[in-house]
């Protein structure tokens, strides 16, 4: 029993054979194609960076100018050749990764298309746009995905676990700002309740901070109960991975694929038998 293949699946002959390697990244084919696309987008990224330099981006700005269209020009290829590989490419583009996958190259040509028109475009903010190339990594690395999975499956008991802790930092919000006041920083609740939020995550800027007795023993009570309440999202999500480590299948001794179904007895890529 086959998992379903994102984006309607692989057509038939080359583009079937092309989606594999694109898309399939648990093949050998796959995983050598997602190395290589990890290794330019750590590049591109290292450029954004260094250009982002004055002295840098002075001294070697034609350069910086080179690999950047350099790394337009391939990324642009590879959305290319995802759009030519699936059988529902508007479905793809319109997609999380089809999005930030224009994004990755659309910057740079409309720098190039609107170099001076500063009132309906801003060139370095369309730069700093490139940044979004980081996000294409978890589309190519297994272990990305696999958190991603477990952070769905786990997002119902996250958002009950995120209702409980608003409603503390609110209830005790309320509660600091009737002991201490406005005359200790304590102006409104709403400020009263950033200051449990910052008080519960142990972060503490201390910028508002009890002057009373009882106002220090609430802090106390807040900063344990936050230790505490931090490990809880952790466990959750640790569990979900757990789970869906051991609901997969060991890689097929053929081709070494891993995207199977649990129920699955055969590779859906080679026809081997699974472990």
């Amino acid at each position: 029993m086959a998992t379903a293949l994102p984006y309607g699946g692989p057509p038939e002959g080359w583009r079937g054979a092309l989606y594999r390697i694109v898309f399939q990244s648990d093949t050998r084919a796959g995983v050598l194609f997602d190395k290589i696309l990890i290794l330019l987008i750590l590049a591109s990224l290292g450029v954004v960076v260094a250009d982002s330099v004055e002295s840098l981006g002075q001294r070697f700005d034609a350069a910086f100018n080179a690999l950047e269209w350099s790394f337009t020009l391939l990324f642009t290829a590879e959305y290319v050749l995802r759009l030519l590989c699936v059988r529902q490419p508007l479905r793809y583009a319109l997609s999380f990764f089809g999005l930030v996958d224009l994004l990755a190259v659309l910057p740079t040509y409309l720098a190039l298309l609107f170099p001076e028109v500063h009132a309906l475009i801003d060139v370095r903010v369309l730069r700093l746009l490139r940044i979004f190339r980081i996000f294409k990594l978890s589309a190519y690395v297994h272990e990305y995905q696999a958190l991603g999975a477990a952070l769905v499956a786990s997002a119902r008991k996250i958002m009950v676990f995120l209702s409980v802790v608003v409603a503390v930092v609110i209830v005790m919000g309320t509660v600091m700002y009737v002991v201490e006041g406005p005359a200790n920083g304590f102006t409104s609740i709403p400020t009263a309740v950033y200051w449990a939020v910052t008080t519960m995550t142990t972060v503490g800027f201390g910028d508002i901070t009890p002057k009373t007795e009882l106002g220090r023993l609430i802090t106390s009570v807040m900063m344990l109960l936050g230790w505490g309440t931090l490990a809880v999202p952790t466990g959750i999500v640790t569990t979900e991975l757990a789970m869906q480590r051991q609901n997969q299948h060991a890689p097929c001794p053929g081709c070494g694929a891993t995207d199977h179904s649990p129920k699955a007895r055969f590779c859906q890529f080679c026809g081997s038998a699974l472990d």
